[in-house]
């Protein structure tokens, strides 16, 4: 297992919408192993998701973490289930020490595949749901930031500026 690098706010690969991937590459070692390597990366890091761009990889897979439900989806689509949303605070891994409100369905259905080709197919609320909406956002080259008020991204846009991470990129 390996902690793979992160890639922080300003790096292009953010911004690049990812790759579905290929059924032939599924069950690979190299895709496990990618997982894994994901899983541990987001653990370290303290995150709920990571999208495969925040670790510099175009290609559509993110994994989770949320309130004990731990796993990966490989080629996500998602549609809402019901009109209802929720507002709630969110970060990103890609952008440390910044957050904002953003409003998101409150449930989703997220289908997809798993790195062994069984599909996926659950409805998910709440954390799960939002989470499922951030990092898939990620892996069509959108962050967060985009659904702040003009008020919380200009704020955010300060910290970021000011940040050393971005100052040092």
């Amino acid at each position: 297992m390996t902690q793979l690098p992160l890639r922080y706010f300003g790096d292009p690969v953010l911004r690049t919408v990812a790759d579905p991937i290929p059924e032939d590459k599924l069950g690979t070692p190299a895709l496990q192993t990618l997982v894994t390597d994901m899983l541990e990366t987001m653990d370290a890091n303290g995150g709920v998701g990571l999208a495969a761009n925040q670790v510099g990889l175009t290609q559509r897979i993110f994994v989770y973490d949320c309130e004990g439900d731990r796993g990966h989806v490989i080629n996500p689509v998602w549609s809402a289930v019901g009109e209802e949303t929720q507002t709630g605070r969110e970060g990103c891994l890609s952008i440390p020490d910044v957050g904002g409100d953003v409003t998101r369905a409150e449930s989703v259905r997220v289908q997809g595949i798993t790195v062994d080709g069984e599909p996926v197919d659950r409805e998910v609320s709440g954390l799960l749901a939002r989470c499922v909406q951030h990092e898939t956002d990620h892996l069509d080259g959108v962050m967060f930031l985009k659904y702040l008020s003009s008020e919380e991204r200009k704020a955010a846009m300060s910290t970021i500026r000011s940040a050393d991470w971005f100052q040092n990129s």
